[in-house]
């Protein structure tokens, strides 16, 4: 549910785990050599979209300065905006430009994906010692992505591997675990964030067929992770790498307790088809996955809603996320509000301190 911003700073450092700059397009061509430069030029720069009309549409319509500039577009301006007024102590700048991993086209989508992941560190990260980067990958082709989890996964700042929701695969096959071994060889997060499932190379955006709403397809992405969640646990990524960190983004929190007890159960009779998993699938999760507080669900009995964080270690899991400046964010006095006094600095910073392995701030 989307809701009226607040001006309110928050009481403590905040750590946001998911906020959208919009880099400059244009600044690409210094990055591309050709015959890639001359593609990017085309217009061919993702692997599109689906069409569904949002009434809200993408940005905050109050995320503008007073002569109508984005806030968002200039690291200056987003640090001030954002940063600033929220009380942030460090946020994770992730590419809108998701659907570029899942081009059909491998090498170009390498190396429009690396201009992009050079633009953020060159351009936004020595602005602010605040800001922290996600960098992109492409899924054509493990191989690129591996190269280039390493050409820039050292970076002291980026702080995490992004992937689209979808996939040509489901993300547990062993097509993956190069990208993991990387990853976790950088001590680098794998987080997957929601946008072009059903595009490019990826899958339907729900195990059905094609929803015919953004409104059907926006509540059913927690469909989509549920699977990939299935598949990674199943498949045994967490056994064959395991240091190795999963965040999902954007995909809703309260799916989680039935899915690990029907898996749970299912396990204990059919754990021979998943040899690797030696112990309860559940405790995998809990000691593998984080989640963020954007969209999280909003029943109108806020005991209901603390009633599912006793179902899982919901104070270990969870990590506040603003979205900022998508149409339905959440600041965090707003994010905050229904979680338990004793949860909340945890949601807020804590737990996406010690996943990033960041300094306090005062």
């Amino acid at each position: 549910m989307s809701q009226v911003f607040s001006e309110k700073p928050a009481t403590i450092p905040i750590i946001d785990v998911d906020v959208h700059p919009i880099i400059d397009y244009d600044r690409v061509f210094d990055f591309l050599a050709e015959p890639w430069r001359s593609r990017y030029a085309s217009g061919n720069r993702s692997a599109g979209g689906l069409g569904y009309w949002n009434p809200n549409g993408v940005m905050r319509s109050d995320a503008v300065l007073d002569d109508g500039t984005p806030t968002y577009i200039r690291p200056e301006t987003l640090a001030a905006h954002h940063f600033d007024t929220n009380n942030l102590a460090y946020g994770v700048l992730n590419n809108p430009h998701i659907g570029m991993p899942l081009s059909p086209e491998p090498d170009y989508a390498a190396s429009v994906i690396s201009a992009f992941n050079d633009i953020l560190i060159e351009d936004w990260l020595p602005v602010d010692e605040r800001f922290l980067a996600s960098i992109m990958v492409p899924l054509g082709d493990p191989q690129l992505a591996v190269r280039e989890i390493h050409r820039v996964g050292d970076h002291p700042r980026v702080a995490q591997v992004l992937l689209p929701g979808g996939s040509p695969l489901l993300y547990g096959n062993r097509y993956f675990h190069p990208l993991y071994q990387a990853a976790a060889a950088h001590d680098l997060p794998v987080t997957l964030h929601p946008g072009p499932e059903g595009t490019g190379i990826s899958g339907r955006p729900t195990a059905a067929g094609y929803p015919s709403s953004y409104l059907e397809w926006h509540t059913g992405l927690s469909t989509v992770y549920q699977s990939q969640l299935l598949s990674l646990v199943t498949e045994g990524v967490f056994q064959k790498f395991p240091t190795l960190k999963v965040v999902l983004l954007e995909a809703g929190v309260m799916w989680l307790p039935p899915l690990m007890w029907r898996l749970d159960k299912n396990w204990k009779a059919l754990r021979m088809t998943s040899p690797w998993l030696d112990r309860p699938p559940s405790d995998v999760i809990q000691d593998h996955v984080m989640l963020n507080t954007q969209p999280i669900e909003e029943p109108e009995k806020v005991a209901h809603f603390r009633a599912m964080l006793d179902m899982f270690d919901a104070e270990s899991m969870l990590m506040f996320s603003s979205d900022y400046p998508h149409w339905d964010g959440d600041t965090p006095d707003f994010a905050a509000r229904m979680f338990p006094e004793s949860m909340r600095k945890l949601v807020l910073a804590e737990n996406a301190r010690d996943l990033y392995r960041l300094a306090k701030r005062q």
